[in-house]
This record gives structure tokens, sequence and C-alpha cells, in this order.
């Protein structure tokens, strides 16, 4: 630094960062030829003309009060690792809210490609940087940041000792992490919950992830990470808002110490910093950055039943008598892709569901308060029909650089794929659901299914389907699909070769803002993230195509599923206006949550399945903000068992979203009623859960309200108790019930870790007061599942299960108390009329029991008439559980001396 200091005094200060590079240049190529002459005529030193420093340096930085902005200037020369350095960048800090730091790094002429808000809205605000909790401390040479708890002086993020990579297809920034860092985050994957923390690369890039494997990229794509720091018992959050292909890498080597490192093909250095400082407020904090939840109608909670397969609409109609015989509740009946007229969107098979038979099943189902929905693909089949003739009209298909519509193969053979950037893609879409759907001359359904939308293309890229394909019309087989050999021959509407000039012809104009460098390879990047498919385009679209609003897929591949999601909310949303939508999705971005909830994929018929669902599920419901969320119950791929089956659906009652799916023949059937062992576990577990749903949507309800998570791993509720930190086999349901289910194949029993807490268990009532401690339940019955209430909460639960949800809302409720160690308890009711997306009344209501006075409350609003009343209250206690009858209307709060009304021992 003295002759850096020296230097300023003769030179400008970025002339003299110059100088005291090409010093440092020649001083080590002197060195080096003075130590290491030529050997044989090759010269081993370096070349100075070579010499490649990276990183950048920081100046002009301005203090505005509410952020920072400052210029950064490539450092020397240029290295161009995987594409062309960029030479000038801007950094723009702002401080948002008490607990939120927006920090981004983009290209002073911002033509490098940042997702579109109308794609990803941001939030907003503004505060004086006086009053963050965070503060970002900037190093101007060599540029590097750091962001530090202003209370603690702990530093959560910093990029010093790495330089910043800043290329026209390639970014790294790096960030030192303290020794075993407890992570989270990070999907989609079926990793472990904890993150592992070396040698661990996590990939972004939207997949067909058929049979859902750890260690490999999904269908979607969630770039935000939580980070627990143990010593300070504080939690933060880095929110990467990216949508290109990346690899975000954690390792801790002896030479970099502990690192996470974000490598990416395209697009800008855009994060989120927030606060916490616990997991719950860091929930809460992301929900504002991802956007809310939406909420989901009440009858969506219900038990759902499916299968690819079932052929016809008779033996549809057969599932549905089979499961009123069996006397297991049945919500809503499901149906795959094989209703289609070989498996074409927006068609019917004439004869195995012929429009009038499907019309009468689903009027029978909405009489008898059930429901029905409809699996919709993306890809629409290349063939003369209504659907794909209208699209064509419109110009909505994506298309190749000569404007001819991209074919790929999917179920149906040879399909086009809309272009969801195209303004005219919406009102198409529109009109297929409002024809096809139509209330009063199609199939009424009452949800949606989204499949296939990563995209999904079975090609082998460059696909090139043969036009005996096109002209044939013939679905594949309706079995797990194999690899589909490409024909070879030359196609004169595919211009396969054209990725990079196709490139620069539509970003040569500098109107063209955020839209993405001209030149770069699209296809082919010279850093490859490490897709399971190999290249980018292979088993999708290619990279190369050009949307109809200029921006390549290359960059917006990963949003594909989301913005399908978008498009059909609004067409579901134009069909009824004022009723929630359900949509469930398989590929997904940041951000999701706000329209849909997210099935797990086609995951396999066995124990880990089973086991990584819940670490799955989790990811979603308490990192990513999407709370609708659960696996295919008892296994999509392969034959399920009776015992496995009766676990699942024990285990599946407590997923939010609870759907039985599995594969087509071969494979058996898996209906709850099959095995009577099953069909008695389903009955056991819906009923609990029916009793329970109310508690259930009360929880969703919250996270769609502040982020609050429905379900959350066991470190959320105790973030100072280490022992939790890795467990992703036991979860808390709502706020009060922490569940523990059987994970081995023929066990009864399982080993369950209880935090230094009250309990009690859910079924027998009694009390478990845990010093922070391993049990041992035995003799778990294939019908149970073992589920504790946590000290301290009040529980509202229907007095009875019911058949459909409908009835299960006229039925009164009862309390379960369950005292902490203090002898005091709380809980809350949300009621509304369960599907209206703007509601007219609803209740907030809360309760609190104090122990030591014997005091029941409840108070706040009771807008919504539910019609019904709290018929009983049951406290738990050491002395075992105490039934008191109340029979108070939800009309208005009450406080009641528990001591002076009649109550009888359980």
């Amino acid at each position: 630094m003295i002759f850096t200091e020296a230097l300023a005094c003769l030179f400008p200060y970025h002339l003299a960062m110059l100088v005291w590079q090409m010093m440092k240049g020649f001083l080590v190529l002197g060195a080096c030829k003075m130590m290491m002459p030529s050997l044989l005529g090759v010269d081993l030193c370096p070349s100075q003309r070579h010499e490649c420093h990276g990183g950048y340096f920081a100046s002009n930085i301005q203090y505005t009060g509410s952020g920072i902005k400052a210029d950064l200037k490539l450092a020397g020369r240029a290295c161009d690792f995987y594409g062309s350095d960029l030479k000038d960048l801007r950094l723009t800090i702002d401080y948002e809210t008490d607990n939120r730091v927006h920090l981004k790094i983009y290209d002073v002429d911002e033509q490098v490609y940042q997702i579109p808000e109308s794609v990803f809205p941001r939030p907003r605000g503004s505060i004086p940087a006086k009053d963050s909790s965070l503060e970002v401390q900037v190093i101007e040479n060599p540029f590097s940041f750091a962001v530090v708890r202003k209370g603690s002086h702990e530093t959560i993020f910093n990029t010093s000792g790495s330089d910043l990579v800043f290329e026209s297809q390639y970014l790294k920034l790096r960030t030192s992490l303290p020794p075993n860092p407890v992570l989270y985050g990070l999907g989609e994957h079926t990793d472990p919950m904890m993150l592992p923390t070396t040698d661990y690369t996590r990939t972004f890039w939207s997949r067909d992830a058929g049979m859902v494997p750890p260690g490999t990229n999904l269908y979607g794509n969630h770039p935000v990470y939580f980070e627990h720091r143990h010593q300070s018992n504080s939690t933060h959050a880095v929110a990467f808002i990216n949508s290109n292909g990346m690899d975000i890498k954690i390792n801790n080597t002896k030479e970099t110490g502990q690192y996470l490192e974000y490598n990416t093909v395209g697009g800008i250095i855009d994060l989120y910093f927030l606060s916490g400082p616990d997991p719950i407020d860091i929930a809460r904090q992301f929900s504002e950055v991802s956007g809310k939840a939406a909420m989901m109608p009440y009858w969506g909670l219900g038990f759902h039943q499916c299968r690819f397969g079932y052929g016809n609409i008779e033996n549809v109609a057969e599932v549905v008598k089979n499961y009123a015989k069996a006397e297991i509740p049945l919500e809503t009946m499901w149906t795959d892709i094989d209703y289609m007229d070989g498996f074409k969107v927006f068609t019917l098979n004439p004869e195995g569901f012929p429009l009038d038979k499907t019309r009468e099943l689903v009027h029978q189902l909405h009489a008898q308060d059930q429901h029905y929905v409809m699996m919709v693909d993306p890809a629409v089949a290349y063939q003369d029909y209504p659907a794909f003739n209208k699209g064509k009209e419109d110009g909505i298909f994506m298309k190749t650089s000569n404007g001819s519509i991209y074919r790929g193969v999917v179920w149906p053979g040879t399909t086009a794929f809309p272009d969801w950037f195209n303004d005219k893609t919406q009102a198409y879409w529109n009109g297929q659901f409002n024809s096809f759907f139509n209330k009063h001359t199609g199939v009424d359904i009452d949800a949606l299914w989204i499949d296939m939308n990563e995209p999904s293309n079975f090609c082998d890229y460059p696909c090139n389907p043969p036009e005996g394909l096109i002209v044939a019309s013939k679905p594949l087989s309706p079995t797990i699909p194999v690899k589909i050999a490409n024909v070879r021959e030359p196609n004169l509407e595919l211009a396969v070769e054209s990725h990079r000039q196709h490139a620069i012809s539509q970003h040569e104009s500098s109107k063209n803002r955020m839209k993405g460098l001209p030149g770069r390879d699209l296809i082919n990047p010279k850093y490859s993230i490490s897709n399971l498919q190999g290249s980018l385009s292979n088993h999708t679209v290619p990279t190369d195509i050009i949307h109809a609003n200029g921006l390549a897929e290359y960059d917006t591949h990963n949003l594909y599923g989301t913005m399908m999601s978008t498009a059909s909310r609004e067409a579901m949303l134009l069909r009824r206006p004022t009723k929630r939508p359900l949509i469930i999705t398989r590929s997904t971005f940041m951000g999701a949550g706000a329209k849909v909830g997210h099935w797990l994929g086609d995951n396999v018929s066995d124990w880990g399945n089973y086991r990584r669902s819940i670490r799955h599920m989790l990811q979603f419901a308490s990192f990513f903000q999407v709370p609708m969320v659960g696996a295919d119950v008892c296994g999509f791929i392969g034959d399920t068992t009776e015992t496995l089956c009766a676990r699942w659906a024990t285990l599946g009652a407590f997923y939010t979203f609870y759907r039985n799916h599995n594969n087509p023949w071969p494979a058996i059937g898996q209906e709850f009623y099959q095995w009577p062992i099953v069909a008695e576990a389903a009955r056991n577990a819906i009923n609990t859960r029916y009793r329970l749903l109310d508690y259930i949507y009360t929880a969703f309800h919250k996270q769609t309200f502040d982020g609050t998570p429905v379900m959350s791993p066991m470190m959320f509720l105790y973030p100072n108790d280490p022992e939790t930190f890795p467990i992703h086999l036991q979860y808390f349901y709502g706020p009060s019930l922490l569940i523990s289910p059987v994970t081995e194949e023929g066990a009864t029993d399982v080993t369950i870790y209880l935090p230094s807490d009250q309990f009690y268990d859910f079924h027998t009532l009694q009390p478990i007061s845990s010093n922070g401690s391993h049990i041992t339940i035995t003799d778990i019955s294939y019908t149970e599942i073992p589920v504790h209430i946590r000290g301290g909460s009040i529980i509202p639960l229907r007095v009875s299960g019911a058949k459909t949800t409908t009835a299960l809302r006229k039925l009164d409720f009862e309390l379960l108390v369950a005292p902490d160690r203090k002898g005091n308890a709380k809980g809350e009711l949300y009621l509304d009329d369960g599907e209206s997306l703007v509601q007219k009344a609803t209740s907030e209501i809360e309760f609190w029991y104090d122990g030591k006075t014997k005091v029941l409350e409840m108070n706040g609003t009771f807008g919504y008439a539910a019609g019904v009343k709290i018929a009983n209250v049951t406290i738990l206690g050491d002395a075992g559980p105490v039934s008191c009858l109340l029979g108070k209307k939800l009309t208005k709060g009450f406080v009641i001396d528990i001591g002076r009304i009649k109550c009888t021992s359980v």
C-alpha cells in the first residue's frame, strides 16, 4: 500500500492503480526471469501480454442516506474465462426495510438480461441507512463487499479474498462462511434438508426429473438459502434473483476455507439480504420478496385421488363408488392425460371419455359436494385440430430463427410450445379454457393440474421429429418415456446452427434494454453447469429460441413453468371470477407460491422416496413460500406395498396437498380401499385430518397473510437447540403439532427427538415433559402415526370427521387446551366462506387459557357467520385430561372460569 499511496501523489487515482498493476506484473516477471532461466528454449515464466488479474475496483462511491452507489471498473486485463469480461459495471445498494437490503451489480449499459418485473415483481421500500439492522461495507480495491449485523457486528456475507467475475456468459461471486455452517434451501432438490458443506453443488436448471433423484437438478428453481449461526442464535437469508442456469457450490478447502459460490451462465448479481434474526422472522421477510402465498379453497385441503391410466370414465366413476363403499372420505377425483384424444390437450377421448358421460360424472360429483380436476400440459399437438390451428393462426407458438414453429416431441407426438412472452398467448389460453372447460358445454373442472412445464421434451437435442410422426398423429405409449431416437435427416424448417447469428440480429438494437448481450453462444456456453441432461437444450426446447419480446430461452428457461402457471391462473379466474383457483404445478420458480401449489413430481413407490418427501415438502412450505405442497401418496413409479401405502396414507394426511396418485398398468392399483389395513389407516388419517382441518386452514391463512410457514422444520421453533438443526424426519404442522412418522420398512417403533419443553401425545392426551432427549415409541400400528402437541397450545377441532369438507363445515368445534410448563396456553382460529377470492366477512379469533386462575378467554373479530358453536373444551395436564361443556356460539367473545362449569375426567 506504500507504493500505491506514493503513486497516488503523482497520478490521478485510476491511473495510479493502473501503473501499480503494471509494476506488479513487471516485478513478478523480472523475479521469474532471474530465478527460472529458459530451459531448452522454453520460457517457463508467464508472459505479461497474457497476464490476467481479474476482479474490479470501485470508484465514485456515493452514500445517499438510504443506500450506496458506485462504479466498478475491470482491474487489469480481461480474463475472458468463459466469455468476455465486462469492463464497466454499476453497484447499487438499497436499504429497503429495517431487515432487508437489496444489492445489484449490473452492466452500465443495462444490456445484460434481467428478469422482467412482469414475471417476478420486486418489493419496494426505502429507509435511512441508520435505521437498518444491516450495514453493507464496500472495499474499493480490489472491490469486495461485506454485509454485517449492526448490533453484534457479525458478518453474514463477505466477498473479500475472491474476485468478482462478470462476463458475457459467466458470473462468479463467492462469500466466505464460518466453519460447519448450518445451511438450508437452494432447491428444488431431494438432498438432506441441512445442506452438505464440502464438495457440494446445487444446479439450477428445470428438467423433467422422473424418480426425483438426490444430487440432481429437478423441476424447479429457488436460489435462496437460510443460514443459522448457533453462536449468536441468529438466522439470515440470501435470495439470488437470477433465472439463468447456474451451479451454487459449497465447499471447504485448506486453501479457500469454507465458502458458498455462485456460478451462472448469465444474468446479473441481484441479491436480497434478510436479517431475521430468527428462522420464522426470515420466512416472513422472504415472503415480502417472493410475494405472499395464494390462499387455497377450504375443500382443496381434503383428500384427492388420481391415477394415470384409468382409461375411461366408467373406471373413474367406479373409483368414486368404491371409496364411498369403503367409507373413506373422497373430496376430489382427478384424471391424468389419458382422458385426452391421443394425448392432445383440450380434447376428450371420444371412446373412453365421451363428453356426455364425462359431464354426467362431474354433475354427480358436484351434487355430492365433491370435485373434479383434469391435467393440462403446455405442449400442443402439431396436428390439424382446433387448439393447434388457433395457436398457429394467432402466432403464439415458439419459433425458430427462420420463423417456423419449433417442433418438439411430447405425449401426442410432434408438438408446439406456447410462448408465454407473446402478448397474444394469454387470450389464446383463456379461449381454450373457456371453451373446453365451459360450465355449460364442456368439462366443468373445479381445479387445474399442470404437468411437463419445465418444459419437457422427449427429444435429444437437436430435436428433429420425422414428418411421418406428424402425419400419423400417433400418441406415444402411456408408460414412462424412453429416449426417442432422433431423425438426423435435413429439415428445412429447423435451423439448429443459427443460435449465435439469431441472437445477434435480435439484440443489436439499443432499444432492447435488459434483454441479453449480442454475440453469445446460446446453445453451448463455455461454462457448463452440472445439468443431469447434459446440454442446456437436451430434453427441453432449444435455448437459442428467441421469444416474441426478444428475450432468449437461454435466459428464461427456468421461468417457463411459473409463467404457464400465471397464465393458467388468469384463465381459471376468467371461468370463475369470484372463486379462489386451486392449481397444482410441477415446475416452479421463486414466487410461484403466490399463484399455485406444487406436487413433488414423479416419485417412486419405495421407502426412500417416502422419507425424502418430508424434506422435499418442507423446502417448499418453509423456505420457498409455496405452502400447498405434497408428494404422490404411496408413490407414482413402480408397485407400492400394503405396509408402505398404509404408512404413507397416514403421513400424507399431514401434507397440505394430500393426493394418492400412481402409474398405469402394469403397476398395481393403490387406491386406499385396495387393502384392509390401508383402508383402516386412511379412514383414521382422514378423520384426524378433517377434525384438524380448521387448525390447518388457520395456519395456511397465516402464511398467506404474513409468511409464517404452515409447516416447519423443528429448528424453526427451537433455533437454540443444535439437535434440531439436521432433523428432517420430524416436523411441525402449524405451530402446535409435531409429526414423527415411522420411517423404516417393517418397523413398528420409531426413535424421535423431543426438545426441552412440555408435550402431549395427541392420541392418548398424556403429558410428556422432555429435557431435550430422544425417546422410542413402540407398538405403532400401521394405521397410526405419532403426533405430539406442543405445550402452550390451544387447538380448535371439529367434534368429528365427515365424508366431505362441505359436511365438515356444519359440525361444531371443541377446543383442546395443552398448557405449557407455566400452565398457560393460546391459539387461533380463522373462519371464512372457504372459497371466495374476496371475502365479504371473516372471523379472526384468539383463545387464551390461564392455568393459575383456570380462566378460558375467547376474543377477536366475529364477522363470519359460521352457524356452529364451540361445544366443549378439553384441558390436558398431569392429572389427566378434563372435558368441560361450553356451548358457546362463534358470534362474540367470552371469559369463563373453568372451575365454575361442569367438567368430567376423560
